[in-house]
């Protein structure tokens, strides 16, 4: 059962009740924010389409707030660059299967380049291509207004509604809820330099903060010594002789 949970991509996520609500809360509120400003930037289904895109960024920012993906910069430069692009693809190639294919493929390239990977970006640049006439009419006022438009609405709604809520304030870095652990005590301390390394070796986007690589690697390797310190000590003290019976 573990090898078909691994294979169709089951990960553990220990996460509470209470984090679940919260999540689910702000999602509600900012796409229903976001759906009446959209209806102000265009009319018909382009305004479907935008609350789309929008609303796969809500799922990162308020179900995953601490993700890479999720912090400001790939928001907004992943959103804006998509939509350049897309309105690009669309402007030079039309609005068939080769646009949407070359404005999603760029998109995805440019923002692995820019260091702005957001998944729904993707989506961003496809309604600049497939959104109709009422989107291909804003031409390039479609990444200003409604895209950035709404990506910055949805950034400050995010660190509004996070505020309250210390171990999840948003962006990450305003986070009070994950102080780093203590230095490990045994052997050297991982750096900046042995993150980048494992990063290369690996050679594949991960969705961690580097702050959070490291208190991972820390907290691990305490847990680790904490365990085997016990099983040591439990070694040591030998097999359990139960008390002698009274005389």
């Amino acid at each position: 059962m573990n090898s078909v949970l691994s294979l169709i991509g089951v990960e553990l996520s220990p996460v509470s009740y209470r984090e679940k609500l919260v999540s689910t809360l702000g999602g509600m509120l900012a796409i229903g924010l976001l759906a009446w400003i959209s209806r102000h930037a265009v009319d018909g289904d382009g305004a479907v389409f935008i609350v789309a895109s929008m609303g796969a960024s809500a799922v990162l920012l308020f179900a995953v707030p601490h993700g890479q993906l999720s912090q400001p910069w790939p928001v907004l430069a992943g959103h804006g660059l998509s939509a350049t692009i897309g309105v690009l693809c669309a402007r030079h190639l039309g609005t068939g299967w080769l646009a949407a294919g070359c404005a999603v493929g760029f998109s995805i390239g440019v923002m692995h380049q820019f260091k702005c990977i957001h998944p729904p970006g993707g989506a961003t640049a496809m309604t600049a291509v497939m959104g109709g006439d009422a989107v291909r009419e804003l031409g390039l006022q479609f990444v200003w207004w409604p895209v950035l438009a709404n990506a910055l609405v949805i950034l400050g709604f995010a660190v509004v509604f996070n505020w309250p809520f210390a171990w999840r304030r948003y962006p990450s870095a305003l986070s009070k809820g994950r102080r780093p652990p203590k230095p490990h005590p045994f052997g050297r301390e991982n750096t900046h330099e042995d993150i980048v390394r494992a990063l290369r070796e690996l050679d594949s986007f991960v969705d961690v903060t580097e702050a959070d690589l490291m208190t991972l690697a820390r907290t691990i390797a305490r847990e680790r010594e904490a365990r085997l310190v016990k099983e040591s000590r439990e070694k040591a003290r030998g097999p359990h002789t139960p008390p002698s019976a009274p005389h």
